[in-house]
């Protein structure tokens, strides 16, 4: 199997550090440049201790230089906030390495609606069509060929997992979707701000981020391909208090209210049989945060209620892994002729 160089800007995040994990223990993907201005000069396992005595640990950790990058990387992974990613990944594009964008700066296809949602110029827009969506499941052989991927936030990933099956079986009006969603505290970043500190956390669950959450748009484009006509829908997330993990209950109508619960279970279980990572639950199990935590798989249970002519998704993810570092991996993964699954072949950490 071939060998790949890998760089990692932005190692002081959650994602950064869990992309980091991973690929020490990946056999094709080797991590050769850590960047962070806070911290430039240290051995990347000095910073992250759990690291020492594995792969990537005397990596010494560099402010950002895209001469460098190019000269030593096949592929770098831009673990940076939106706004920043786009003029590093323009750099990177015309030197010849391949991006792996964990922003939301090439997520949306029309950058109109970026500006609007994020409150800035988009500074790269000429890359926005050439950019492929990095959920594989919907676009393994774009990603294949691609040179830029958009990694998709947790938030869509989880949903637009979870509304698969429904839209692409025409189970559902595409109408009056509700998205209830809940996320650990690790989904708010790795950064010095109240909300997320252990005292605002601990015993409490809040809603944020109503009615306009930034995911929004993203989770609303990809359901819009996937129904075939523009979706409006609600997304409405929580911040519940435990590290990582996200579930999602979505609430759409039944096109057929009549339909059975085994009937509808049988097309999701049908539609994701040989998909690697997606598990639809047999009955009377529902998913639970726990049973995915640190690993690539979307679990899902379907429930029908016949007397609202509802039907009910329920799905979960881990965030940093399934929602983050390894759906990035996995996309570098494609990206570099690698097997999807490449050093992603982890058990949850139950």
């Amino acid at each position: 199997m071939n060998a790949y160089s890998v760089g990692l800007v932005g190692i002081t995040g959650y994602a950064g550090m869990e992309v980091a994990r991973l690929l020490a223990g990946h056999p094709s993907l080797h991590l050769v440049m850590a960047c962070s201005r806070a911290e430039a000069g240290k051995r990347l396992g000095e910073f992250y201790p759990f690291l020492e005595k594995l792969p990537g640990a005397d990596v010494v950790i560099s402010v950002f230089d895209p001469a460098k990058a190019a000269e030593e990387c096949d592929i770098v992974f831009l673990a940076v906030p939106a706004g920043t990613a786009m003029g590093m990944t323009v750099l990177l594009i015309a030197m010849g390495v391949k991006v792996v964008d964990f922003s939301a700066d090439f997520r949306l296809h029309d950058q109109r609606v970026y500006e609007e949602w994020y409150s800035r110029e988009h500074s790269a827009a000429d890359l926005l069509k050439k950019a492929v969506y990095g959920l594989p499941e919907l676009y393994a052989e774009q990603i294949a060929s691609a040179r830029l991927v958009a990694n998709p936030g947790c938030y869509p990933t989880c949903s637009i997992l979870g509304l698969y099956a429904a839209l692409k079986n025409d189970l559902i009006e595409s109408g009056g979707i509700v998205i209830d969603a809940k996320s650990g505290a690790s989904g708010a970043g790795r950064k010095a701000a109240v909300p997320p500190l252990f005292c605002e956390v601990s015993d409490s669950f809040r809603p944020y981020g109503l009615p306009r959450h930034r995911h929004t748009p993203e989770i609303e484009q990809e359901v819009s391909i996937l129904a075939g006509r523009e979706v409006r829908l609600s997304f409405n997330p929580h911040l519940v208090p435990m590290n990582r993990g996200m579930l999602s209950a979505i609430y759409a109508t039944l096109k057929n209210p009549c339909v059975t619960a085994d009937a509808t279970r049988k097309v999701f279980s049908e539609t994701w049989k040989d998909s690697r990572w997606v598990r639809v639950l047999p009955a009377g199990s529902l998913p639970e945060t726990r049973y995915v935590r640190g690993s690539m798989f979307c679990d899902i249970a379907v429930v029908t209620d016949s007397r609202t002519g509802r039907l009910i998704v329920l799905s979960a993810i881990d965030n940093l892994c399934r929602g983050a570092a390894g759906q990035a991996i996995a996309n570098a993964n494609l990206m570099c002729d690698l097997p999807m699954e490449t050093g992603l072949n982890i058990a949850p950490t139950v």
